[in-house]
């Protein structure tokens, strides 16, 4: 027992040994800034995308079954189905007006990543390298969404039964979401992150990092589901401690992502000095 605490210990320094030193709450707040921008763009071309390949009315039959079944106590069904209608009826100018603050995303991994893998990093145009890495990322948005929305009626009838049935349509639900984060991971670890590290080493933690977002991000919809007064905070104003509700879990959310590019960067490393003692 001992020993497998012993071993457990020096996995997790080892996997947060890239951050050691680094303010990790700041670079995620960092992160979150730039995400706050590009978090609707992002979503207003994902939608728009899918549906030119899929169509507007089944985009939005099959969102209405999220919008249905989205917890009310923050307003989040009204909000899901205005960006949906947002995203469907987007022109192509304003699909390209919305991919400037869409790529600031991009600008924030990279920046935040170059701070974790090479503090002392001379890079040149951080932000522009980001952006551009982070859109080819558009191109997979319509089938990686798609996939989501089709398993919506399924996954939201199961839940709406209850019981055992309902716990299975959330394990669907986590699957489906948990499939669709990771190749989006691997591609942030890998290519819009500076140091890119090996491709198994990138999967494995890649997916595990997939995985935990996938239960955060069902965890913030139980989240907003409890019955809490989030304006109180704020002097009644309900609409204010729902949007710094929904930033603190944006927050979390790259704390998670830090956190798991840091664990792919040791690994990584880890690898390559086994591979040379082989050799």
């Amino acid at each position: 027992m001992g020993s497998g605490w012993q071993r457990a210990k020096r996995i997790t320094s080892a996997a947060f040994r890239p951050v050691r030193g680094r303010d990790l709450s700041l670079h995620a707040a960092a992160i979150t800034f730039y995400g706050a921008i590009a978090v609707v763009p992002v979503a207003l071309l994902a939608i728009w995308l899918t549906s030119l390949a899929a169509g507007a009315d089944r985009v939005r039959r099959l969102t209405s079954y999220a919008v249905e079944a989205l917890p009310t106590a923050i307003g989040a069904p009204r909000a899901v189905h205005a960006l949906v209608d947002a995203g469907v009826e987007l022109t192509p100018l304003l699909a390209l007006a919305s991919l400037l603050p869409a790529s600031l995303y991009g600008e924030g991994l990279r920046r935040a990543f170059v701070s974790v893998a090479a503090p002392r990093s001379d890079e040149h145009l951080v932000g522009w390298r980001g952006r551009l890495l982070l859109l080819p990322l558009l191109a997979p948005a319509p089938a990686l969404l798609l996939s989501i929305l089709l398993a919506l009626p399924l996954t939201t009838r199961l839940v709406r039964q209850g019981g055992w049935l309902g716990v299975l349509g959330v394990v669907l639900s986590f699957l489906a979401v948990w499939l669709v984060l990771t190749p989006v991971l691997v591609w942030v670890f890998r290519v819009v992150g500076p140091a890119s590290p090996d491709w198994l080493s990138t999967l494995a933690i890649g997916s595990f990092t997939a995985a935990n977002l996938s239960g955060f991000m069902h965890g913030f919809v139980l989240f907003a589901s409890l019955p809490l007064n989030l304006g109180v905070p704020f002097g009644g104003f309900d609409e204010i401690g729902a949007g710094v509700a929904v930033l603190l879990w944006l927050y979390l959310f790259h704390v998670i992502v830090l956190a798991g590019y840091s664990a792919t960067l040791a690994l990584s490393r880890w690898r390559a000095q086994h591979g040379q003692r082989k050799g």
